[in-house]
This record gives C-alpha cells, sequence and structure tokens, in this order.
C-alpha cells in the first residue's frame, strides 16, 4: 500500500497522518462522554488537547531519539520522516496534563480518568499507520499455514529490520524479496481497542478516583509487555526491551495505586467514631 494518500499543492499527505488525525478525533467525540462521567462539561476535553497533544508530539519524538541514539540537530524535528514512540508520548501527555491540572486548580485523577480510555482508542487506531508504513511488525513466520492476515503480514525486503533480515538469512539462507511476519501492530490494536471498551464500560460504574487510570496502566501493560516480545525493531536497553521494562513498571505501579485508592476510598467512607466524654 502506497503510504502517501495524497498530494496537494506539492504536499504529501500519508496515511500515517491520517490515521492519527482520526485517531485523535473519534478519542475526542469518546472524550466528551468520559468528560461528564467524571463531573466535567462536554467541552472540558478540547481544552484538554491543548495541553496535551504539544507535550505528547514532543515527548514521543524524545523518547525514540534517546533511545534510537538520534537524530540530533535540526533533523531531530523531522517527525514526518518517523521515529516516535508512544510510551514518550503518554509521558509527554502526562506531563501536560498535570500543567494544566496546577494552572487550572483541577483534581488531576479526575481528569486522567476521564482521559485514558480515549488515549488507548487513539493508540488501538493509530497501530494501523504501522500498516500502512509496513513497520511494527513481529518475528518471520515460515509456516505457510500461518501466512494469513492479521495473524501475520506480509512485509516488503526494504523495510525489514536488522533482526528480520537475519532471520530470513536464518530460514531460507538468503533475502527474498518479501516474508510474513507476526502482525504485531494489529495483536496491539485489537488489544488497546478491547481494553478501551473495558475502560469506558468501568467509568460509568466506578466512583473512585484514579482507578480507571490505574486500569490503563495495568491492562496496557500487559498487553504491550506481551506483544513487545514478538517485535523486531523494539528500542533496546542493553539486553532488554525498553517498552518491556516500561510495561512492567507501569503494571507495578497501576497495582500499588490502584490498592491504595481503594484503601483511602472505603477507609474514608467509614463513620467516625464518636466519643462521649464523661459528665
Amino acid at each position: 500500500m502506497n503510504p502517501i494518500a495524497f498530494t496537494i499543492f506539492g504536499l504529501e499527505v500519508h496515511w500515517y497522518g491520517l490515521i492519527i488525525a482520526m485517531g485523535i478525533v473519534l478519542a475526542l467525540l469518546l472524550a466528551r462522554y468520559t468528560a461528564t462521567k467524571r463531573g466535567f462539561s462536554k467541552d472540558a476535553p478540547f481544552e484538554w488537547i491543548l495541553w496535551l497533544f504539544p507535550f505528547a508530539i514532543v515527548g514521543a519524538r524524545l523518547y525514540y531519539i534517546i533511545y534510537n541514539g538520534g537524530p540530533w540537530g535540526w533533523e531531530a524535528f523531522a517527525i514526518w520522516n518517523g521515529g516516535i514512540a508512544i510510551y514518550g508520548g503518554v509521558i509527554g501527555g502526562a506531563i501536560g496534563m498535570a500543567l494544566y491540572c496546577i494552572i487550572r486548580k483541577q483534581n488531576f485523577l479526575k481528569v486522567a480518568d476521564a482521559t485514558v480510555p480515549c488515549l488507548i482508542l487513539a493508540q488501538g487506531i493509530g497501530r494501523w499507520g504501522n500498516f500502512v508504513n509496513q513497520e511494527a511488525y513481529g518475528n518471520l513466520i515460515t509456516n505457510a499455514s500461518q501466512q494469513w492476515f492479521p495473524f501475520a503480514v506480509q512485509i516488503d525486503s526494504s523495510h525489514f529490520t536488522e533482526l528480520a533480515r537475519q532471520q530470513c538469512l536464518d530460514a531460507f539462507g538468503t533475502i527474498p524479496s518479501s516474508a510474513w511476519f507476526n502482525a504485531t501492530f494489529f495483536y496491539e490494536s485489537f488489544a488497546d481497542i478491547l481494553i478501551a471498551i473495558i475502560l469506558v464500560i468501568l467509568i460509568s460504574k466506578v466512583d473512585i478516583n484514579g482507578l480507571i487510570m490505574c486500569g490503563y496502566f495495568v491492562l496496557y501493560g500487559i498487553a504491550r509487555c506481551i506483544v513487545e516480545g514478538f517485535r523486531t525493531d523494539s528500542l533496546m536497553w542493553g539486553s532488554m526491551r525498553v517498552s518491556q521494562v516500561l510495561s512492567l513498571i507501569l503494571i507495578v505501579v497501576g497495582v500499588i495505586l490502584a490498592t491504595y485508592f481503594i484503601i483511602h476510598h472505603f477507609k474514608n467512607k467509614q463513620p467516625k467514631e464518636v466519643r462521649i466524654g464523661k459528665l
């Protein structure tokens, strides 16, 4: 599939950008619903996005550059050439949202609960940009019975990662013009959209601030940790996959925070002890 959707006035418009834009629009529409579940107006998300998006883009790019060793200089701004990472976007967006809550004097946990279902929905949709760009795929599939979409995806040799090339050499003794690999982008997209549905259901039933955010931490952390193990283009930290390490941290933090929020909630709901002084 041609990664360029169309050209207008000499400017190439890529499918990846259009898909991301679609994810943002659908996330905003969903946010109009989730915002009301945490006591905000339907229009509040339009203000949130002004704080979230710039920080998320900077965070996603900076994260990729740091762990990929470049590019630096002016090339660091050329995100249209590729090179962003979702965890960096989440961290950057969280910083932007924290600043918003401090300046606007809003409850961070309430805002986070309202935004994470929308965030994971946008992530799920955005993963289809990887399909167009032939990236974020997994290990080589040599069994013909497993070479079908969406279990696997066919990748041109021009998009092979170093690990993918080595797997082909080990399996075929040469580099084929194309080969089948695990469609890990689809695995994560499916998991993200499923998590979004779960969180939307929970936000209308759970009234403990911060629990929806913790649900995102734990569920996405589990899904990403599993899927990342199949990928051939992971950002590495020595012998460790950076995203798997962060996913495990996210799971642990989510469980600890959820436990604290639940205990704190029910502790505050207990009737205060009535003390009767001596007459």
